[in-house]
């Protein structure tokens, strides 16, 4: 999928996007179907999964525009450099402006799940700060509470106090993000829960322009987010979630170690971790995917 260095020049692949320079000062994104599970990136690409990263985070963006700007310029393929418009990469480009990304993961949580709680269970805190005595997991928090993590340039990400992330980008931009974080959150929660969805938690990215705090990257899709079903939903136990569960769930099934290279994927377990990324699409924006060109 990626382009030569003599048409774009290729600066970045992460698990799942590929970066490239799209000149004056700006940055193509495209996402891949790759899938990584514990780490590792699977064989198999997850049919539609970029486009539906992309679909999802374009209809975040226009949701947010009135909170605060953002980095992505346009995702259509008629307006990249003519080097990049490749009928492959339809609905899976997003042209944004370059950005000094924060040195931190903008993590907000509204349920106790996933590390934090691993993290109460042992010590009755969350990123070190005290949570009340008898939660459940899967609890629905009293608020939705800022918890930043590093970003590690190799291995996991490190929970750290808000303290350390004020330490980290001084204590002026640390309570910026943390408000622009927490306002997003509960507005995308709101939206969310309003069609049968729960954000348990989620990460943004945000970055500088100018000087202008900014959101970007992805926002709140099924890879940077938890999303329950508010149906199935009961503190004690941990809803299914509308991402890469059936891959989960059937690698915890095999004695593998989780170290690459991994085992094949069946393809039911591929055709139904895709036909779940395009449910929760459809479900939290009203719209058909069939429909999403970019």
């Amino acid at each position: 999928m990626l382009v030569t260095t003599e048409e774009l020049p290729h600066i970045y692949s992460g698990k799942v996007r590929d970066i490239y320079d799209a000149g004056d000062d700006r940055l193509l994104m495209v996402t891949s179907d790759r899938l990584s599970a514990f780490d590792v990136v699977m064989a198999e690409p997850i049919p539609d999964k970029g486009r539906v990263l992309t679909a999802m985070s374009a209809f975040w963006f226009e949701q947010f525009r009135g909170v605060v700007g953002s980095h992505l310029l346009s995702t259509s393929l008629a307006d990249l450099p003519v080097a990049a418009q490749k009928p492959e990469w339809e609905g899976r480009v997003m042209l944004c402006r370059r950005a000094e990304m924060l040195p931190i993961e903008c993590i907000v949580r509204g349920y106790l799940t996933g590390s934090a709680w691993k993290e109460y269970r042992s010590r009755g805190t969350m990123h070190g700060q005290a949570l009340p005595e008898g939660l459940l997991e899967s609890s629905k928090l009293p608020e939705p509470v800022f918890t930043p993590s590093t970003k590690a340039a190799e291995g996991h990400d490190e929970n750290i106090s808000f303290a350390a992330a004020a330490e980290l980008i001084g204590p002026e931009l640390a309570e910026r993000a943390r408000s622009v974080a927490i306002e997003l959150y509960t507005r995308g929660a709101e939206w969310a829960a309003e069609r049968g969805i729960l954000i348990a938690d989620t990460k943004f990215e945000l970055g500088l322009i100018d000087g202008e705090l900014v959101l970007a990257d992805e926002v709140l899709t099924p890879d940077s987010s938890r999303f329950w079903p508010a149906a199935e939903w009961q503190p004690g136990s941990t809803p299914p979630s509308f991402d890469k569960q059936p891959v989960r769930d059937y690698l915890d099934g095999l004695d593998w170690d989780k170290q690459p290279p991994p085992p094949p994927l069946p393809a039911e377990v591929v055709a139904t971790t895709s036909a779940r990324y395009i449910d929760a699409y459809e479900r939290i924006t009203g719209r058909t995917f069939a429909d999403w060109h970019g």
